[in-house]
């Protein structure tokens, strides 16, 4: 029997990830920090077009190397019939394959899911794009950018007076690649209970950020009220915001139920606005919301930062410091938690985020090293799909796969 307080939670699953970019390889990512196999196939000239993105350090990728380090990379040429056929053998000693071709892509090259299962029917085959498998915009193309724009996060986001925001990293892309991995979950768990019968998994990227913007739609369609921008405010509670303080530094508060904004008050030494009727409710202080910050702004400002910070956690309100990631990378509580280290790369002595939850009686993975483009071909091809020698260097010579 295994040590079921140490084995991680997937151990035992292997993946193949056809997935280039961000959001599929995020859910790879997902997957292997709580113990599954990923082997990730890329271009054997070029490989994910990832690699050639900035930041880079050394001629390294930083957010290739975030997302990819600990997985196994196949140099294979997936335009190429015999390609495409090295991944099906791939495929039938596989539990899940992730993908993110555009709709149509798969089917077209002769691997849809059905035939796919055909050969190995508990397959999950995880599907992200840009609009989703179905609907009228399945075929178009979508990154990230347009996922912001499309699902009515950039609308909402920003000031009043500033035009639409997105924002400056790998949003959408990393909300769709983690609910995949949660999807893939779900029905890895459904194959297990139904008597192994995989299925697909459809994730288009805007659908996970058209959830989290939370009440806007259905605001929209109950009262006919288009949401606005309100900067750093929710628009939902009062007080709420980022405020300055009198050494520049900059913090937030988020007095977000009665109970918090009576303690602010009391904070802030002003435990009269608890019974001024224009702040003894939320729906007073959302009316005269622009008072009210206006007074939040000067306490802060009066004190230092960690001042301010000390006597909002004396009075347990919620608050933190807006950090940047140099208080981020010194902080001792994420340091113990969330940061772990990358090692044996050309980025040196470097610390990544580490998984996004913790599960009892699992530690998590290692960072360890950033595969080359197809550094694991042969090897793989052996153990996996029972290549011999005389094989693999035909292959290679027709540059069908990593040489």
């Amino acid at each position: 029997m295994p040590d079921t307080t140490t084995t991680p939670p997937l151990a035992g699953v292997r993946v193949i990830e056809l997935g280039s970019m961000y959001a599929a390889p995020t859910a790879g990512r997902m997957l292997r920090d709580f113990g599954a196999e990923v082997i990730k196939v890329e271009d054997p000239r070029q490989g994910d077009f990832a690699r050639q993105w900035q930041p880079a350090h050394e001629g390294m990728a930083i957010g290739f190397a975030r997302l990819n380090s600990g997985k196994r990379s196949v140099g294979i040429d997936l335009r190429e019939p015999a390609g495409r056929e090295i991944v099906r053998d791939l495929v039938r000693g596989a539990d899940v394959l992730i993908e993110n071709f555009r709709p149509g892509r798969l089917e077209a090259w002769g691997m849809s899911y059905a035939e796919l299962s055909a050969d190995q029917p508990g397959l999950v085959m995880t599907r992200v794009s840009g609009f989703g498998q179905t609907g009228p915009y399945r075929e178009r193309p979508g990154f990230g950018t347009v996922a912001e724009t499309a699902s009515g996060f950039a609308f909402l986001n920003g000031w009043p007076e500033t035009p639409p925001t997105a924002p400056p990293f790998g949003f959408a892309d990393s909300i769709a690649g983690i609910s995949a991995a949660f999807g893939t979950a779900m029905a890895l768990f459904r194959r297990e209970i139904s008597g192994g019968r995989g299925s697909e998994v459809d994730v288009a990227l805007y659908e996970p950020l058209m959830f989290i913007l939370g009440d806007a739609v259905l605001n929209y369609t109950a009262s006919g009220t288009v949401m606005q921008r309100h900067g750093n405010a929710s628009g939902a509670a009062s007080p709420r915001g980022i405020y300055q303080a009198a050494d520049g530094g900059w913090l937030s508060i988020a007095a977000s139920n009665q109970a918090i904004a009576m303690r602010l008050f009391e904070a802030m030494g002003r435990p009269e606005l608890k019974t001024d009727e224009r702040y003894a409710t939320n729906t007073a202080r959302m009316a005269n919301n622009d008072t009210l910050q206006q007074i939040v702004t000067e306490w802060v400002g009066s004190y230092d930062r960690d001042e301010a910070l000390k006597i909002l956690d004396d009075h347990e309100v919620v608050a933190a410091a807006v950090n940047d990631s140099r208080d981020i990378s010194e902080d001792p509580h994420f340091l113990e938690r969330t940061l772990r280290h990358l090692q044996n790369t050309v980025l040196g002595p470097a610390l990544t985020p580490g998984p996004v939850l913790h599960v009892a009686g699992y530690d998590g993975p290692e960072y360890d090293g950033v595969p080359a483009v197809g550094e694991h071909t042969h090897e793989i091809l052996r153990s996996l799909a029972g290549y011999d020698d005389r094989r693999l260097a035909e292959l290679a010579e027709r540059h069908v796969i990593s040489g």
